[in-house]
């Protein structure tokens, strides 16, 4: 420990010994007062979030699917007792159960063996009166039967409306009506500090209420998904939690609860949440469409370290390298080149390749994209038109490993 936190600690206990001692003294001379007075609720904390949850509970829903697991999810399955041996902690998945005995195949044996049925519980909650529910995209994407269980006990039959793998968000639909739903805070940001709640299912334990406060905004390269910006809660969040809402002090919706990290497979306090402006935007295309069309640019990036700026004579790090750029692809049609250096685009300056990413994702295809490009002393402006973002597991494929930053440039 550093000399100044020494100092610093040893200051903090003199002063709690010094306020120990004042306060033994002071209830020695006032035996009729009350030593130590209740302690209240931080300046602008609730007394109680029962009423915010008596209001919002109604439109949680807990999710029950009943598939077949697919690769990726006994992938996620099989470490959940045991995170110690992972090199990423970061947990998506909604618990597998394997159905009617059957084993859950491990990793490495051979191809063609059927795959397991499985129940997966998670979360979700009604954005309408007339039956949409916003979920994650990994609660549902293996069903082949979803039901709804609501806060009075009723159950529904949910079908599919659309899924967008890219933002791991998902509507699914249930007959009847009128639901109670809940909205969007579209009108003010999170702010790091704001109270929260959030409500959902974990472990099946269904109307499960936990408050926080919003710990981070911002958090980029979540686990898989290279294109969103996400809200960190401290509010504990589990397995199942996956799809439901996270809650302003108002009742406002400000998040879709999603990851979590956890090195023991439990919470340890460090949620991420889908920004409400991303899942009102993407519901809504999903309820009008059934999918998402991403922008892309075609172009693999990388950052740029103190090593290789250096070397490209640069005084920043900011921007990002283009590494490739896909055969007749958007960034090839507008004459962007391996070793450019894109330093912004539409205007706003690239600090990373995840800016690159998020804003070309975040485009509609057929946008037309300005990229300001630095070509080794001279700086260009050039026109790109974004295409059409190919499947994530696609993207996948094509990218070498340790790629998934911003590659392919959105």
């Amino acid at each position: 420990m550093s000399k100044s936190k020494l100092n610093l600690l040893a200051t903090v206990c003199g002063a709690s010994l010094a306020l120990v001692g004042a306060a033994v003294a002071w209830g020695q001379g006032r035996s009729d007062e009350v030593v130590n007075p209740p302690t209240t609720a931080p300046p602008g904390a609730p007394t109680s979030f029962a009423p915010l949850v008596q209001k919002v509970a109604p439109a949680v829903v807990s999710i029950e699917i009943v598939g077949h697991a697919s690769p990726r999810q006994i992938a996620l399955n099989e470490g959940l007792g045991d995170f110690s041996g992972q090199t990423n902690p970061f947990f998506f998945g909604a618990p597998l159960e394997p159905f009617e005995g059957t084993p859950v195949p491990r990793r490495g044996e051979p191809d063609g063996q059927p795959l397991p049925k499985i129940h997966a519980a998670g979360s979700g909650f009604f954005i309408s009166s007339d039956g949409y529910i916003l979920t994650n995209n990994h609660v549902i994407e293996d069903a082949d039967k979803i039901t709804v269980h609501m806060d009075d006990g009723k159950t529904y039959t949910a079908h599919l409306v659309g899924r967008d793998p890219a933002t791991d968000l998902a509507v699914v639909k249930v007959t009847g009506g009128p639901f109670p739903f809940v909205s969007f805070e579209n009108a003010a940001k999170p702010r790091v500090g704001d109270w929260v709640v959030a409500v959902g299912n974990p472990f099946g334990l269904a109307g499960t209420a936990t408050a926080g406060i919003v710990s981070a905004l911002g958090r980029q390269d979540v686990a898989d998904s290279p294109l969103l910006d996400y809200m960190q809660i401290d509010a504990p969040i589990n397995r199942g939690n996956s799809g439901g809402p996270t809650f302003d002090t108002q009742g406002h919706v400000v998040g879709v609860n999603t990851a979590i990290f956890t090195p023991s497979g439990g919470s340890v306090g460090i949620g991420f949440d889908i920004p409400a402006s991303v899942a009102s935007s993407i519901s809504r295309k999903l309820i009008a469409e059934g999918h998402v069309r991403h922008g892309y640019l075609g172009a693999t990036v990388q950052e740029i370290g103190p090593d290789l700026a250096q070397s490209l004579g640069m005084t920043s790090q900011d921007g990002a390298i283009i590494v490739a750029v896909t055969p007749d692809g958007p960034a090839q049609k507008a004459g962007l080149k391996s070793g450019d250096v894109l330093v912004a685009i539409n205007g706003a300056p690239v600090h990373s390749p995840h800016d690159i990413t998020h804003t070309v994702a975040f485009s509609d295809p057929g946008a037309r994209l300005t990229l300001t490009v630095r070509r080794g002393d001279k700086t260009e402006t050039l026109q790109a038109t974004a295409g059409i973002r190919p499947a994530e597991d696609t993207l996948a494929r094509e990218m070498e490993p340790g790629d998934r930053n911003g590659a392919n440039g959105g």
